[in-house]
């Protein structure tokens, strides 16, 4: 298929719009918008930013899981060129008063709740003034950038005093919007998405993409999948990652096809989804791969309109969303958030014995290469390394000079922090990570963010987090606690003061109180130990011969034996 022609965001979806005004666009909770109704709801939002004075450069925070306002929320800030500022939709109010605070959004939509999670819960405790004046006339204390939030609320209670309903505020826009003159509008090379990653540092990192390299490798992983404006794409994982954002809907939209979004993962209405649209490709990961393919209701037949589609994962996961789920030509990808998602994906064409041995070759416009982790010299074929990524890349954290200076090379690759080598072929093995990243249903974690909230646990003297392996999950997130002197403390006490405070992704599967935590000679944590001693008690509870907790008040010391690594590619 011919690439599109346009270099920003809304241009993309006006050229759709143009192309195939009545195709549809996204599929989403019982509503269904053309490519046409899609840009006219995009630029009503675009109008309605505009009248709160959004403008180029001006950050607006999106907190909602898929559903047709993600992507019109998005396509409309973008239209103004302003940044689109994804939240993760698990934050509790821990997380997101960094994340308010760090990304100085000028605007915020956001669901009241979702689920269990009370986002105007976590908004009165930070952002109090909401409560008290009209929308407009209220100013935060601590978020002086913060002017306007926009409460996407499906529930009958009223919202905050001070807060706009979407529904109202999108009514009372002018209209018509048309694209901004160049100069006051977006251009390719500014931020279309700021998407907030886990990594080697205590809090997630802001990871600028820019309008052309998201649209122009979208489109590449699209043709890596071999799509065409017929598809039909489902999407459970969430548009907040760059596998839902930067990859799924840049592949999808860039190939005017249709984008099937599901609110949240629930495995039956996956498969109902499927099969009532009719999807023929499938951004899936080992986990979810898993719930499917053992729920009561599946049959391949429900699944029989799938051929393709996004996993990563063991050889054995990636045969078994081909052969089993259905998706036959199911492709193997490498990459991160900084990378627009995916770096490498294996052509849908290749043998399935290639394709589940492989991450492929690395997409049009990216160079991959292996580095030996000391000498940082491009190691031989064959010979494993750490990944370096120069290409569709980042131009750099915002606001965090210390971790570009560490993370990019001074010729223009991106240090991945994971292992891997390549093939005579140029096809990239990844075997897997460097650094100490725990990657937990395909979600990062890291051990630093939840070493630091449960050191503010009263009754926590010290921490130590790694990640266990995990059948389903791939890695489980494990903690080791030292308690206070004469403090009392549970284990499941602590994981649910974590499931009620922060992301539950992030809570630890299992916390082991001991006495100490091992060091090195240097007096360091001696994190290889801690996660070879949890990879042997994730074995252990696996075969159920786990010693009982209460035995467990013990040096948290060294123990033998390797752990079998995590396999897959894309965070």
């Amino acid at each position: 298929m011919r690439a599109p022609y346009s270099r920003t965001l809304f241009d993309l979806l006006c050229e759709a719009a143009q192309q195939a005004p009545g195709h549809e666009a996204v599929v989403s909770a019982g509503e269904r918008l053309s490519y046409g109704e899609l840009r006219e709801r995009a630029a009503r939002v675009a109008a309605a930013l505009a009248g709160l004075g959004i403008a180029r450069g001006v950050p607006v925070g999106l907190l909602a899981n898929n559903r047709a306002e993600w992507v019109a929320v998005c396509f409309g800030a973008a239209a103004l060129g302003a940044p689109l500022v994804a939240f993760n939709t698990w934050v509790k109010t821990w997380d997101l008063e960094y994340l308010l605070e760090h990304s100085r959004i000028r605007a915020l939509v956001t669901l009241a709740r979702l689920g269990r999670q009370d986002y105007l819960a976590s908004l009165r405790e930070l952002v109090p003034e909401l409560w008290e004046q009209p929308p407009g006339q209220w100013r935060s204390r601590r978020y002086p950038h913060l002017r306007d939030v926009i409460v996407i609320d499906d529930a009958a209670a009223p919202g905050p005093a001070g807060a706009r309903a979407y529904g109202g505020w999108l009514g009372e826009a002018p209209r018509p919007f048309e694209p901004l003159a160049p100069g006051a509008g977006p251009t390719a090379t500014d931020p279309a998405f700021v998407l907030y990653t886990s990594g080697s540092t205590a809090r997630p990192k802001a990871v600028p993409l820019l309008h052309y390299a998201a649209i122009e490798n979208g489109f590449n992983i699209g043709e890596r999948q071999g799509y065409t404006p017929a598809e039909r794409v489902l999407l459970s994982p969430p548009l907040f990652w760059s596998y839902g954002s930067a990859n799924a809907m840049m592949a999808t939209m860039t190939h005017r096809a249709t984008l099937v979004l599901q609110p949240e993962h629930d495995p039956g209405e996956s498969l109902r989804l499927i099969e009532s649209e009719r999807c023929t490709a499938i951004y899936t990961l080992p986990n979810i791969t898993h719930a499917l393919v053992s729920h009561p209701d599946f049959d391949p037949l429900r699944t029989r309109t799938l051929r393709t589609g996004l996993t990563i994962g063991s050889e054995e996961q990636v045969r078994q969303a081909a052969l089993v789920l259905g998706a036959a030509a199911m492709c193997n990808v490498y990459g991160s958030t900084e990378v627009y998602g995916n770096c490498c994906v294996t052509p849908h064409d290749l043998p399935l014995e290639v394709r589940a041995t492989c991450q492929g070759p690395p997409l049009p416009g990216v160079t991959v290469r292996a580095v030996h982790p000391q000498t940082r010299r491009p190691v031989a074929v064959g010979e494993a390394g750490e990944l370096e990524v120069r290409g569709y890349v980042t131009p750099g954290y915002a606001d965090n000079p210390e971790e570009n200076a560490r993370a990019f090379t001074a010729d223009g690759y991106f240090r991945s922090g994971d292992m891997g080598w390549l093939d005579e072929r140029g096809y990239v093995h990844f075997f897997t990570r460097a650094n100490e990243m725990i990657k937990t249903g395909g979600i990062n974690v890291s051990p630093l963010e939840v070493e630091a909230f449960l050191a503010g646990h009263p009754a926590v003297l010290h921490v130590a987090v790694v990640g266990a392996p995990d059948a389903v999950r791939g890695e489980a997130v494990w903690a080791y606690v030292v308690p206070r002197p004469g403090q009392a403390l549970a284990p499941e006490e602590l994981i649910a003061h974590c499931r009620a405070h922060m992301a539950s992704y992030k809570a630890p599967a299992h916390i082991e109180l001991c006495d100490s935590l091992p060091l090195t000679d240097t007096g360091k944590l001696a994190r290889k130990e801690l996660k070879r001693r949890a990879g042997e008690q994730a074995a252990a509870l696996a075969a159920g011969t786990a010693p009982a907790q209460e035995t467990s008040r013990a040096p948290a010391g060294p123990s033998r034996g390797p752990t079998t690594p995590a396999k897959g590619g894309s965070r």
